[in-house]
């Protein structure tokens, strides 16, 4: 299939809290848009503050798309994601406005955005592998799939258990690396994608995080609990609920979960940097200028 044409994509990405989803409102204002999500973990119900997920005032009667709608025992799908999203997309084409997906999970914006088909599952592969990853940990896994596929474990952190056994999962179906499985970019639609960052991020991931405490991430965290979040292998490892919960374990202090949260934020600020900028396509805007819509539709044309 060839690039869609008919109403262009625009995607704002960039790093966690950045402000892709303020950006995102200013573009639909302007433009006559909806919001699809791009931020995996905004797609569980219930986790609202750790997610910085807007509130419903916030989104300025702004249509969003795409937001709460697994429960945090299910396991993320970017296939399952993807039907969703371009579902999503397409009828906001449908309607004549435009498509603005917002959010700073790299592979979830690639999945809308290219032709990009996903190879298959096996239950039975799968749940040896997450038997080997519940009783020894991640590390035998990684060290496997290091010698398998040496570029796939450059890309993945040694201690994301998930992926690995994804990524070994694909490996022993296809018996091809798991970097194979992902394409050369060829676009679905057509897209202008616009990153935006900025020099004080690390100051406001730690502000983000001091605001999502006193909001209630706690109590947000002990509720789901409630609804299986510790069982969740997804939603369990999301940033801020995973310090939290190791809180309500007794694993960590309040003040030490909320550092925690700091750090690993960061780190994957960082993360969400390398994946973004190695893409010659995203068009760079400084967040902090005063005139950033105007600069995004300049840059949509």
């Amino acid at each position: 299939m060839s690039a869609r044409s008919e109403l262009r994509v625009i995607a704002v990405v960039g790093p966690t809290a950045a402000g892709k989803s303020a950006l995102g409102i200013g573009l639909a204002h302007a433009l006559g848009g909806e919001v699809v999500n791009a931020d995996s973990m905004q797609l569980y119900r219930g986790m609202d503050i750790g997610t910085a997920k807007l509130t419903p005032a916030e989104r300025e009667g702004v249509p969003h798309h795409v937001l709460d709608i697994w429960d945090v025992t299910e396991p993320a799908s970017v296939a399952a994601y993807q039907r969703v999203a371009r579902a999503a997309v397409d009828g906001v084409r449908a309607r004549g406005r435009v498509p603005i997906l917002v959010g700073g999970s790299g592979l979830y914006v690639r999945a809308v955005l290219e032709e990009f088909e996903f190879p298959g599952t096996d239950a039975e592969v799968r749940a040896s592998l997450e038997a080997e990853l519940a009783a020894h940990g991640p590390a035998p896994l990684y060290e496997r799939l290091s010698a398998a596929d040496p570029t796939a474990a450059a890309k993945i952190l040694p201690t994301n258990g998930r992926r690995i056994v994804r990524a070994l999962e694909v490996i022993a179906l296809t018996g091809a690396p798991f970097t194979a499985s992902l394409p050369d970019p060829k676009p679905y639609y057509d897209a202008v994608q616009i990153g935006v960052d900025r020099d004080d991020l690390a100051t406001r991931v730690a502000e983000r995080v001091d605001v999502m405490f006193a909001a209630g991430l706690v109590a947000e965290t002990a509720a789901l609990t409630e609804r299986g979040l510790r069982e969740g292998r997804t939603a369990s490892r999301a940033l801020g609920y995973q310090q939290v919960l190791a809180h309500l374990a007794g694993e960590l202090t309040i003040e030490a979960a909320r550092e925690e949260t700091v750090r690993a934020t960061r780190r994957f600020v960082r993360r969400q940097r390398t994946w973004f900028r190695r893409d010659t396509r995203v068009a760079w805007l400084d967040a902090t200028r005063a005139d950033l819509v105007d600069a995004a539709l300049a840059v949509a044309g």
